[in-house]
């Protein structure tokens, strides 16, 4: 059973363990979020850079980390979105997710994370757009 995670997985686990102590002991979850992104290369450290401002700039959302990932929370500290970095997971492209406490309800389904390549200025907007409701 020892297979049953990858390297990855367990990694982002003790990750999560790592943050809520550190949440606990009063420790600055935007410097983590900030260091997060800063410790991306290439592409994924160009995208968490773009979400993180469209965030930042745009929503009350706090930044912090979520199993080592760029994240933003509500005001109850609820996890609203974040960014998954493709190398994270040895995967081909990064992730824009959103938690369940976003507020993107809409008829019986809904998209909750979106494959991302390449940000141009017009899927900034859809980007921005998508984070609003979500916080809102």
């Amino acid at each position: 059973m020892s297979n049953a995670f990858s390297k990855e997985e367990k990694a982002a686990m003790r990750a999560t363990v790592a943050e809520e102590k550190a949440r606990k002991e009063g420790a600055d979850l935007a410097a983590a979020c900030d260091a997060a992104i800063a410790a991306m290369t290439g592409l994924d450290k160009e995208l968490a850079e773009i979400v993180h401002s469209l965030v930042t700039k745009n929503t009350d959302l706090k930044p912090k980390t979520y199993y080592g990932m760029p994240a933003y929370t509500n005001a109850e500290g609820k996890v609203i979105v974040f960014f998954q970095n493709a190398s994270k997971f040895k995967v081909r492209y990064a992730t824009l997710g959103f938690q369940h406490d976003a507020n993107l309800d809409e008829g019986n389904f809904w998209p909750t994370g979106f494959a991302v390549t390449k940000l141009t200025d017009e899927d900034q907007k859809q980007v921005l757009a998508l984070i609003k409701k979500a916080a809102s």
